[in-house]
């Protein structure tokens, strides 16, 4: 009896860390802007940092925010070379997967995945799956 005692206690801190390294990464993610870092893809792969990271001049980036509510914010360069954003949806799937729905009359209107790759406070890489 007390080694099941024992068993019991540890599933249940292993499933209480479990669920806190899939919570870890959509608040990683989740209140940033992150804006595409195009200098720094790799091969299938996008990279992202955040808005207050010191990039190297470009003539704009594109990047997402994933708001609390599962709002997500696309933002794209807009004709006077600031940002246009475009609202959607945003949920995470696993761990390491985000669903993306773009709302009707976003351009382009896509539903898409993100699998996240490798995350910390300044990096994001990802790869995009339609």
């Amino acid at each position: 009896m007390k080694y099941i005692s024992v068993l019991c206690m540890f599933c249940l801190i292993f499933m209480a860390a479990t669920c806190k390294k899939n919570d870890r990464v959509a608040a990683q993610l989740a209140g940033k802007v992150w804006l595409h870092s195009f200098e720094e893809d790799e091969e299938g792969l996008w990279v992202y940092r955040p808005n207050t990271y010191d990039f190297p001049p470009s003539r704009g980036r594109t990047g997402f925010s994933l708001e609390p509510g599962g709002v997500f914010k696309r933002f794209e360069i807009a004709p006077a070379d600031g940002l246009e954003e475009e609202q959607g949806e945003w949920e995470q799937l696993e761990k390491d997967l985000v669903q993306i729905r773009m709302t009707q009359g976003s351009t382009p209107p896509v539903d898409y995945r993100i699998q996240i790759v490798s995350l910390d406070k300044d990096l994001l890489k990802v790869r995009r799956m339609e």
